[in-house]
């Protein structure tokens, strides 16, 4: 019996990567164009596969319209597969929820050609989320493609992948990856020896006699081969050992063995049989933080507040579909990756800032048509998290007497309010000029300016405004007046400043309904923090924390454990792919001096900025692999604790100057941990010390986290993906970390690095790029805690801040309310689906938990929105699970509630 070989021709096809997206949408037009009419009049090639993605069927069919139907046709006939992506993403840098809208819009994009392929196509992931299989099985597919990832444990090409639930699909691993089977000979002899060759470096992965080889032929780019059926019919006439066939990937998977299968929970971040390249998750800090910012956004604000919030017949469903486009767009591996050169990486930044204008936009609309609807004049606190909390908001109210229980950040108001200047009309002039913005001083800006004539003399009225005013016009004020002079030189000028009285103030609010509001009024504080200075240190004080921040090294000390924050600086000789050491290399992490400000000192929030100066090295010289120079760096980093929180919130901003080199903030932990707990998508992992590599790549423990990582009662979130590793590992004690470092930047100057000490192999075009090397300003956000605490709830008072409105009273809505209630699971979504509300839980724990919804009720749905049971009330979630929801109920618009 002869050995199937099952030849899948296919293109993979990075929509933007060492080339912008028009570049290769180019390449892409002409691949069709060869592609159609090869199908079209070619019966022995049977069939294409589009690389898994459907955007690469939007973009062609963008530039050529009227081949939709020949597409169809040839889907329809089998000759063509689609799906189930959007696009091909990264897994570990955007949100979970995220790749489900990928996956859900390459599934509702693959049903208008027929339907997607019933599988799992992820070729060239740098890694795998946990919960890949669960979110696999949710869409109806029970079969998945990978290749990077696979640890040296399995030792079959096929496995099962088993999700942290339980779940699992059958696993396809291709090895020597998506092109194994690219640039196939075009004649039979060679292409005989061609899998003769293959075979031999890949059969120990094969455990059955005379199982199937699956070559997928194609790679990046690559067009189809029109000669493929022709010589896969001659080595089929001239020997006897293999049966070839060119066949759709379904087809091939179907031969795959489906008995005595390994099993492996769990991520896939190994090394050990293609490379991982890890680095892509701290190589462009600035790309991580603008796809948190966007994703925030969309998801925790825009989107649930257009579905409880707003009258559902105004829901912005359009405007959230290109939002979230764009999201899906800039999640394709080398786009979120950054691993680009750098008008790629441009263009990623432009589509996250649109959709953080989109979204913001949306948000503001909303909130200020909510707030007129309120019964209670001042200010009001929204809560855009499924949880009951506490915490600070920032208003304006009238007068110069701080209410009890606020803290006063400045008067507004200028020091000439109300008084009035007799100037003639020079001085005016001479005023005039300087008269160039639309400011007074920090706090006041000028709202509009009025002049007239009376009495044979010119009036000027400045008003002036705590907020400023986008419609005035400085110019435009300034002709006015100057015409005035024009006409009346020898008139005497009266000019009057009017303005409030207002004060900027903190306020702290209690107990604000999850998905609700509350609003704002006077009470005591019962946890003020506090400031002290002594010799040594400053000291930051509330009810559960205190902070001692070290006057000499800029460090500070958080309930005991002392040096937080210390920085640790070296050089970087890697690319965007990987982190790699120089051969000399020079690490900086002591201050050549510190400073340290207090800017505010409490009740209800303090802050302390240390500023720190360091002397790095300015670059790497290639000739001799060494960190050379000096380069004076100042590092700011903001401290700042509020009343009744258990958390210090650091921002470490400074201007980068030098290059190639790796910047990461060090926290020590309580005491000695064997392990990691991080956010990844839809749950927590665990993670050893070591990291499994390769030939080709050193294993690094350099590890994605979604939000937050905790070890050994020490939390840190922080807002955007980042990278942290567990170190201060000794010698003696080598299954023990002491610390955590938390990336705060990697600067590197080449798109893929050749002759690299951890990674001797290229893996991409040697491009030397600007942007990697982030010259200019750089700024992380991240939040401290040392306890027993949950985790998201630590990252949901840190990045998800309550929001604070001002109401007029004009409504009739009572001063608190909630629209809905979700507790005892995670919220990853909440959206309006046909009119009906969707919301996306789950349970990121080992034990089985109860998600209560109040009084609603409504139906446990798949990702693709098909009703699978119903439930009253309350629903019980397994440990890991994924569930969406479809409510039932109608609508008070008077309210904008459920009911």
């Amino acid at each position: 019996m002869r050995r199937q070989v099952f030849i899948v021709p296919h293109t993979h096809w990075d929509r933007e990567w060492y080339s912008p997206f028009q570049s290769f949408r180019l390449r892409l037009v002409d691949l069709f164009d060869d592609l159609l009419p090869l199908l079209e009049n070619c019966p022995s090639y049977r069939h294409f596969l589009v690389d898994g993605q459907m955007a690469v069927i939007d973009d062609y069919l963008e530039v050529r319209p009227n081949d939709r139907d020949r597409i169809k046709s040839l889907a329809l006939e089998g000759r063509v597969s689609m799906g189930p992506w959007y696009i091909l993403l990264d897994e570990f840098l955007v949100s979970g929820e995220t790749i489900i809208r990928d996956l859900q819009l390459g599934m509702k994009k693959a049903q208008e050609f027929g339907g997607a392929m019933k599988i799992g196509y992820l070729p060239d992931m740098f890694g795998h989320i946990a919960q890949m299989p669960q979110i696999l099985k949710l869409a109806g597919l029970s079969h998945a493609v990978v290749w990077r990832g696979v640890p040296s444990q399995v030792d079959r090409r096929t496995f099962n992948w088993v999700s942290l639930d339980g779940s699992s699909v059958v696993t396809e691993f291709l090895p020597m990856g998506y092109g194994n089977g690219a640039g196939l000979p075009d004649d039979a002899e060679s292409l005989i020896a061609r899998v003769k060759g293959f075979t031999q470096e890949t059969d120990f992965l094969t455990k059955e006699n005379n199982e199937s080889i699956l070559l997928m032929n194609g790679t990046d780019h690559q067009k189809p081969q029109p000669w493929l059926g022709q010589v896969v019919k001659e080595a089929n006439e001239t020997q006897d050992e293999y049966e070839f066939s060119i066949v759709s990937l379904s087809e091939a998977i179907e031969h795959s063995p489906k008995t005595n299968l390994p099993a492996f929970k769990g991520e896939l971040r190994s090394g050990w049989r293609s490379n991982l390249l890890m680095g892509v998750t701290s190589n462009r800090v600035d790309v991580r933080l603008n796809a948190f910012n966007a994703e925030f956004a969309l998801e925790k604000l825009a989107e649930p507040l257009s579905s409880i919030f707003a009258d559902p017949d105004k829901y912005p469903e359009s405007l959230l579909d290109i939002a979230w486009k764009n999201m899906i767009l800039n999640s394709a591996h080398d786009s979120i990756c950054a691993c680009s050169v750098d008008d790629v990486v441009d263009q990623v930044l432009v589509r996250f800032k649109e959709t953080q204008q989109i979204a913001t936009g949306i948000s503001t609309n909303i909130i200020s048509e909510f707030t007129n609807n309120l019964s209670h004049e001042g200010p009001v606190a929204l809560n855009m998290s499924n949880r009951q909390r506490s915490g600070i908001i920032e208003f304006m109210l009238p007068g110069t007497v701080p209410p009890p229980g606020t803290q006063l950040l400045f008067k507004t108001g200028s020091a000439m309010d109300g008084t009035e200047l007799v100037l003639t009309a020079a001085e005016v002039s001479a005023i005039l000029v300087q008269l160039n913005g639309q400011s007074i001083d920090d706090h006041t800006f000028i709202a509009g300016v009025m002049s007239k004539v009376v009495d044979n003399n010119i009036e000027i009225l400045i008003k002036t405004s705590p907020e400023l005013n986008p419609s005035f016009s400085a110019d435009a004020a300034k002709r006015d007046i100057a015409a005035l002079l024009s006409l009346h030189p020898n008139s005497m000028v009266h000019v009057k400043l009017e303005g409030p009285n207002e004060m900027r103030l903190l306020g702290f609010v209690n107990d604000v309904p999850g998905y609700g509001y509350l609003s704002w009024n006077e009470r005591d504080l019962i946890d003020p923090v506090s400031t002290e200075v002594t010799d040594e240190n400053i000291i930051l004080k509330n009810l559960t924390v205190e902070t001692l921040i070290d006057k000499t090294s800029g460090t500070f000390t958080l309930n005991g454990v002392s040096g937080m924050n210390r920085l640790v600086d070296m050089g970087d000789h890697g690319d965007t792919y990987n982190y790699s050491p120089p051969d000399n290399d020079k690490i900086v992490d002591t201050p050549i001096s510190v400073e340290i400000n207090v800017i505010e000192q409490g009740p209800v929030r303090a802050i302390v900025d240390v500023i720190r100066t360091y002397e790095f090295p300015s670059h790497i010289d290639s000739a001799s692999r060494s960190r050379v120079g000096t380069l004076e760096t100042e590092i700011t980093s903001r401290l700042e604790l509020r009343t009744l929180e258990n958390i210090i919130r650091i921002t470490t901003s400074f201007k980068n100057m030098a290059k190639d080199h790796r910047l990461r903030a060090h926290f020590p932990l309580p005491f000695p941990s064997a392990y990691s707990q991080s956010e990844t998508a839809f749950g927590v992992v665990t993670r050893g010390l070591q990291a499994e590599g390769g030939i080709s790549e050193r294993g690094l423990p350099t590890f994605p986290s979604l939000r937050f990582v905790t070890a050994s009662n020490l939390t840190i979130v922080h807002r955007g993906v980042s990278e942290y590793e567990m170190v201060g590992i000794s010698s003696n004690r080598p299954n023990e970390a002491n610390e955590i470092a938390l990336t705060i930047a990697r600067c590197t100057g080449m798109l893929s690095q050749i002759t690299m000490t951890y990674r001797p192999l290229s893996a991409g075009p040697p491009i030397p790029v600007k942007g990697p090397q982030l010259e200019g300003y750089i700024t992380s956000h991240y939040a401290i805690s040392v306890g027993e605490n949950n985790p998201y709830v630590l990252a949901d008072n840190f990045l998800n801040p309550l929001i604070c409105a001002i109401s007029r009273g004009m409504g009739t809505l009572p001063p608190t309310g909630h629209y809905l209630s979700i507790s005892g699971v995670e919220v990853s979504s909440i959206r309006r689906v046909s009119g009906n509300i969707e919301i996306r839980i789950f349970n990121p724990t080992d034990a089985q938990v109860t998600a209560d919804f109040g009084t609603h009720s409504g139906y446990v749905i798949d990702l693709a929105g098909k009703p699978l049971y119903a439930f009253n009330n309350a629903l019980n979630l397994s440990p890991w699970t994924i569930v969406t929801v479809r409510l039932e109920g109608t609508y008070n618009k008077s309210l904008a509630v459920l009911t």
